[in-house]
């Protein structure tokens, strides 16, 4: 690899870190090629991007960027065969390679990064495949917030009926 192209790798490296909040740092040294292929399908699929890097050019990548995004922490996961899995949605790799991993003991989670948290070895696959996404957090916000509100309704359309129900009782009464 010369000089030019591990420059613009490490270039376009920067600018996929800039835009993801959300990585995994996996081994899939030992997976053939069958099954490589059958999981960057399924990456695809799921809008996981998965790239093969070296890593000291990660490394160079991670460095340009401030201390505040933890990348440090990562250091020590940067050896071996790397590929990182880019995603817009953090527990879809977590889900992913708990879906692959039942028909192959492959490929190993090295680390994660998650808005600046990091998770390291391939024991914390559980913890991150039940975090909840953007989405779904919003999702029971909404729906904690309108409970409230349905109840009050509620309450009101029963007592409405309810006073209807005696007036009637005491009209029958009265005549």
């Amino acid at each position: 690899m010369t000089r030019e192209e591990k420059t613009a790798t490490i270039e376009a490296l920067k600018d996929k870190l800039s835009q993801v909040s959300y990585f995994y740092l996996t081994d899939s040294s030992t997976l053939t090629v069958e099954q490589t292929n059958k999981f960057r399908k399924l990456c695809f699929e799921k809008g996981v991007e998965m790239r093969v890097v070296k890593n000291t050019l990660l490394r160079k990548a991670m460095e340009s960027f401030p201390d505040d995004r933890n990348y440090v922490a990562l250091n020590d996961s940067l050896h071996g065969p790397t590929a990182v899995l880019f995603t817009e949605t953090a527990n879809v790799p977590a889900k992913l390679l708990k879906e692959f991993r039942k028909s192959s003991d492959k490929p190993v989670l090295k680390a994660a990064y998650i808005d600046s948290a990091v998770f390291v070895g391939d024991n914390q696959i559980d913890s991150l495949s039940s975090l909840k996404s953007k989405e779904e957090l919003l999702g029971e916000i909404i729906a904690l917030l309108q409970s409230p509100a349905k109840n009050v309704i509620g309450a009101l359309n029963s007592g409405g009926q309810k006073l209807a129900g005696i007036i009637k009782a005491l009209e029958e009464r009265g005549a």
